[in-house]
C-alpha cells in the first residue's frame, strides 16, 4: 500500500479533511500514513484523531506521527504539503498591517499582490528545503502542494528541483457549485472547462449537458439576491465575459478596480469574516471533541482533489481534475516557464496536464498583470535580488493604483525589516 506523508500535518483543516478522504476510499484504507509537524500539541491531536478512525472502522492504516522531516519523508510515495511560515495569524501580519498603514487595503494577501510576494519570500526557503529532502529521501514520490502563494511556490520548484509537483487548490469544484447554485442546475450536471492562473481561472464553457449556460448566468445576474452574494465575479463577468474562479474577496485584491478607495471599500468588498486565529481554536476544539465522542466524525469524502488523485493512480481508474503545473507550452498566450492552472488526468501512469491553447485575448491579459508580480519575486528569490523585490511590488496591479513608487519601496523597506528573520537580503 501507499505510504503517504503530510509535512505540515498540525493544520486544523487539511490533515483532518485530506486524510479523512484517503481513509474514505476502500482501495487506501491500508496505507501508511506519517504525518510531521513542528508543533507536537497539534500534531498529537491529529494523529489521535486518526487512529481513532481507523480503530472505529476497523481500517488497515498505520498512523506514524513525527517532529523529524527526514523520518516522514523517507520512502514515502506521496507528499502533501500544508505548511505556514514565519508570521502566524496569531499576531497581525506585517505584510497586512503595514501596507493597511499606507492605504493599501488587502483582503486575504496571502496568494499574490504585496502580501503574497512576503509570504512566498519567507516561505519558499522552507518549501525548497523540503524538495531538496524528497530528492534525496524520496525522489519518485508526487509532491501534492497546498501551501499558498500557489502559482509562486510551484514555479520555484519546477524551476531549480527535480520534485514532480502539482499545486492544488478547491477554487475550481467549489466555485462550480457556486454557480450550480446560481443557475438551478445540479451540481453533477454543471461540465466546464477551465484555465488559467491559480485563482485566477476562468470557465472557458460552462454547460449543461450540450447547453451553454452562459446567458442563463447573464440573466441571473440581474437578479440582486444572486448579484449581491457575488459582486466582484459578477463584475468580471460582465465586463470581461468569462466567470472567474476564486472568491470575491479574493479576486477583489488581485485587480486594482474594487480596493482602490474606500468607497470601492464600500460598495464592493465581501465582509471580512472572523480572524483566522479564532477559527483555527474552533475546528482544534471540534477535533477534540471528535476524539472525546462528544461530536460525530464527518466521514463524507470532501471534493478536495488529494485524494481522487492518489486513488487514479493506485487504482488506474482515470480522474480529471485542475491542477497548477509548470507552462509547457499548455496555455499559449501565457509565457512558456511560468506557472498555470489547467484540466489535468491522473491515471496509473500519473499526471498529465492538458494543452489548453490560447485564452480569449481579455483574459490572458489580466492573468499577465498577475503573472508579471509572480515572475518578479521568484526572481528576487532565486536571485537574492532585493530590486526585484521592490519591482514586483510596484507592478501590483492593486499596489500600484493606491501607492506611488516611492511610497511603495518605502513600505517594502519596512515590511522586509519586519520579517528580518525570515527575508536576509
Amino acid at each position: 500500500m501507499p505510504r503517504i506523508c503530510m509535512i505540515g500535518a498540525g493544520s486544523a483543516v487539511f490533515a483532518r479533511r485530506l486524510m479523512t478522504d484517503v481513509l474514505s476510499w476502500p482501495e487506501l484504507e491500508d496505507s501508511q500514513i506519517c504525518l510531521m509537524d513542528i508543533n507536537e500539541d497539534r500534531l498529537d491531536l491529529i494523529a489521535t484523531l486518526l487512529r481513532k478512525i481507523v480503530a472505529d472502522r476497523k481500517l488497515g492504516a498505520s498512523i506514524v506521527a513525527t517532529t523529524d522531516r527526514q523520518r516522514a519523508l523517507e520512502g514515502s510515495d506521496y507528499v502533501i504539503t500544508t505548511i505556514a511560515v514565519g508570521w502566524n495569524y496569531e499576531r497581525e501580519r506585517p505584510e497586512v498591517a503595514i501596507p493597511l498603514k499606507y492605504g493599501l487595503n488587502q483582503s486575504v494577501a496571502d496568494t499574490v499582490g504585496v502580501g503574497g510576494i512576503f509570504r512566498f519570500l519567507r516561505t519558499a526557503p522552507t518549501m525548497l528545503d523540503i524538495c531538496r529532502d524528497i530528492e534525496r529521501l524520496c525522489p519518485r514520490a508526487l509532491l501534492l502542494n497546498y501551501v499558498n502563494p500557489m502559482a509562486m511556490l510551484c514555479w520555484t520548484i519546477g524551476r531549480v528541483t527535480r520534485v514532480a509537483t502539482i499545486g492544488l487548490c478547491h477554487s475550481v469544484q467549489g466555485t462550480a457549485n457556486q454557480l450550480a447554485g446560481y443557475l438551478d442546475v445540479p451540481p453533477r450536471r454543471l461540465s466546464y472547462w477551465t484555465a488559467g492562473i491559480n485563482h485566477q481561472a476562468w470557465y472557458l464553457t460552462l454547460q449543461d449537458g450540450k447547453q451553454d449556460l452562459y446567458p442563463r448566468l447573464r440573466e441571473r445576474m440581474a437578479d440582486p439576491s444572486i448579484y449581491n452574494q457575488d459582486k466582484v465575479r459578477f463584475e468580471i463577468f460582465r465586463h470581461f465575459g468569462y466567470f472567474v474562479t476564486e472568491s470575491s474577496r479574493h479576486m477583489s485584491e488581485y485587480v486594482p478596480y474594487f480596493r482602490r478607495t474606500p468607497e470601492l471599500l464600500e460598495q464592493f468588498a465581501p465582509p471580512t469574516p472572523p480572524s483566522a486565529a479564532t477559527r483555527r481554536e474552533e475546528r482544534f476544539a471540534s477535533i477534540r471533541r471528535q476524539i472525546e465522542g462528544t461530536e460525530e466524525i464527518d466521514y463524507r469524502r470532501t471534493e478536495e482533489y488529494c485524494s481522487y488523485i492518489i486513488h487514479a493512480i493506485e487504482t488506474n481508474q482515470p480522474f480529471r481534475f485542475n491542477a497548477n503545473v509548470i507552462n509547457n507550452g499548455l496555455i499559449t498566450n501565457l509565457p512558456n516557464g511560468c506557472c498555470v492552472e489547467v484540466p489535468c488526468l491522473a491515471d496509473g501512469t500519473g499526471i498529465h496536464p492538458c494543452y489548453v491553447g490560447d485564452l480569449p485575448a481579455q483574459l490572458a491579459a489580466v492573468n499577465r498583470t498577475n503573472i508579471n508580480v509572480q515572475e518578479l519575486a521568484v526572481k528576487a528569490l532565486l536571485e537574492q535580488d532585493r530590486d526585484a523585490i521592490y519591482h514586483a511590488v510596484q507592478v501590483d496591479p492593486l499596489a500600484s493604483s493606491v501607492l506611488s513608487l516611492a511610497q511603495m519601496r518605502q513600505m517594502s523597506d519596512e515590511i522586509l525589516a519586519a520579517h528580518a528573520e525570515w527575508i536576509r537580503f
